[in-house]
């Protein structure tokens, strides 16, 4: 296995004021690199500059907002490492033919903002760079009313393999989670837990994951420099189940 010292490399993670990106930047800024982070959200970009205490940059851009992508790509100068894990767009969980045609093509918001996030920063990335995006386990494991979610991740792990061969020797790919534990479920409230364990008790792994879990497998294909086109399951066995 060939490694990648992440010291002193330049990580930039868009979407990464929350959730797995936020987990994978201070996983990033531990390994030595320096990083940047960028989310849309005032309150994830407040609660991300407690959290980085000075160890990482903290920004604001919208992954639509091609302006607001580049000032930090100029800023960072030359990136080695390109991670997006911004959701990027609404999500009608109902069955398909529940929602309308405009519901569904709101959750393709999400490829097309790390479509811009490519564009925008591969004229930054260094010859030896890499990207890393994040989908998920509905890609390739679907239940009834996920059609939004299975279509856009199959589109991005898809758009993923093709840029491995267009865009090499820079490296090219994107990490899956299954169900974790994150602010997206907090709308369940006090019976989130409960929830959780419901949603993964058939699951090979009987639990949720976290952010950190999913956020090692983002520093694997970082790190590790002979991995491309390739989609990393960090699921608990979910699509097995």
């Amino acid at each position: 296995m060939t490694s990648n010292n992440l010291t002193g490399k330049n990580v930039v993670i868009i979407g990464g004021t929350a959730g797995i990106g936020l987990a994978a930047a201070q996983a990033a800024a531990a390994a030595g690199a320096k990083v940047w982070v960028a989310g849309r959200s005032e309150a994830h970009i407040e609660s991300a500059k407690q959290v980085a205490n000075g160890s990482f940059e903290v920004r604001q851009a919208d992954t639509h907002d091609a302006a607001s992508l580049e000032a930090i790509f100029k800023e960072v100068g030359t990136v080695d490492h390109l991670i997006s894990a911004a959701v990027g767009g609404e999500r009608t969980l109902k069955p398909f033919l529940e929602q309308t045609e405009d519901q569904f093509k709101a959750a393709y918001d999400k490829l097309w903002g790390y479509a811009k996030v490519v564009r925008t920063g591969a004229p930054y990335l260094a010859e030896d760079g890499a990207i890393t995006l994040v989908s998920g386990s509905p890609a390739r494991k679907i239940r009834p009313a996920q059609s939004p979610l299975s279509c856009v991740g199959a589109s991005v792990e898809n758009l993923v393999r093709c840029l491995a061969v267009e865009m090499a020797p820079v490296r090219v790919n994107v990490v899956s989670p299954g169900t974790v534990d994150t602010a997206m479920f907090d709308w369940m409230g006090d019976e989130k837990q409960d929830k959780l364990a419901a949603m993964t008790a058939s699951h090979l792994i009987k639990r949720a994951g976290t952010s950190e879990e999913v956020a090692q497998g983002i520093l694997f294909v970082m790190q590790n420099g002979f991995v491309t086109g390739t989609t990393i399951d960090v699921d608990g066995g979910r699509i097995l189940s």
